[in-house]
């Protein structure tokens, strides 16, 4: 089969389009024939060796976090799936990813795909909305009426977070650029904050009861957001190499989120997807050869919105 990988850690141009063993499932795995895979900026992160510490990989490494795709042979011992099943799933962070034309994923891992979109496209879903789900329900615990800033709404994950919380029943204020603001409305977003033509802090009048973060912010504005959000509030942050400030004086909780793989959440966004709840937007389609240019774009921050990743024989 075809792959991208890397040979040892580096710039984009370490990623190698080459001819791989196709692999064979073992006991409790699928193989998966792979319809698509995304970007996520933790795969630029994993291939320069940024993470090897908590994070250490076998090299050659395959990236590829999201994996949708067909189940296409079983290892013994599966018996929740059957090949021909379409499938969605988040993979784990140090075993060979999707950026291949099949994957080993263990079944316990992966969900039905959504049947209201094409499966190329529900690849945008796993990782990104895992994270937008772990960060209201599992650690800020958000309810109907409360009030959410999204600091970074912009984003993949951001867009999953305005959706959720506005279904949830929360007042959302997301901060965004005029470009934007449109889009962010259209999720559900009841007030955006323009964060390239005012200060956000100035521009939100009243206490917040969370503050998601998910922009590279310096800690001083980090700082400087949380004296938004109210007593007894919660801040939750995805950009984990700067924690999450507290306040333990008024009782505001920082959390930094690690996201973790979880088939039975995953599989509630798949329903949420198909009773047109929940939007999975895909900004672009590339070609599985041409990944390293999605990598060298995002280092340069030219890419914006979410890149899926597709093999030249993907299915659709």
């Amino acid at each position: 089969m075809k792959a991208i990988r890397f040979h040892q850690y580096g710039d984009a141009d370490v990623l190698r389009y080459e001819d791989v063993e196709v692999p064979i499932p073992s006991d409790g795995q699928v193989r998966v024939r792979v319809a698509g895979t995304t970007f996520n900026g933790v795969d630029a992160n994993l291939r320069a060796g940024f993470m090897q510490e908590p994070m250490p990989l076998t090299l050659p490494h395959i990236p590829g976090l999201d994996v949708a795709g067909t189940v296409d042979a079983l290892g013994d011992n599966v018996s929740s799936l059957q090949v021909g099943d379409r499938v969605v799933g988040f993979l784990p962070f140090v075993v060979d990813g999707a950026s291949a034309d099949y994957v080993l994923a263990s079944a316990e891992t992966l969900t039905t795909a959504p049947i209201s979109i094409p499966l190329t496209e529900a690849a945008a879903l796993p990782l990104v909305g895992l994270t937008a789900w772990q960060a209201l329900f599992e650690h800020a615990d958000l309810g109907s009426g409360q009030r959410i800033l999204i600091n970074g709404a912009s984003g993949a994950v951001g867009g999953y977070a305005v959706q959720l919380a506005k279904a949830a029943g929360a007042h959302v204020i997301a901060t965004g650029s005029a470009s934007t603001s449109e889009h962010l409305l259209a999720r559900g977003a009841d007030e955006v904050v323009d964060h390239t033509a005012s200060e956000v802090r100035s521009a939100v009048t009243e206490t917040v009861d969370v503050l998601l973060n998910l922009a590279p912010i310096t800690p001083e504005q980090f700082a400087t957001l949380t004296t938004l959000v109210g007593d007894g509030g919660v801040v939750v942050n995805t950009t984990v190499w700067m924690p999450a400030p507290s306040d333990e004086a008024r009782g505001v909780r920082g959390i930094d989120l690690y996201v973790r793989s979880d088939a039975h959440q995953l599989s509630e966004l798949v329903a949420r997807v198909d009773r047109g709840e929940l939007v999975v937007d895909v900004a672009e389609q590339v070609a599985l050869p041409d990944l390293a240019s999605v990598h060298a774009r995002a280092a340069a921050g030219t890419l914006t919105g979410k890149v899926v990743i597709v093999p030249v024989n993907g299915q659709r």
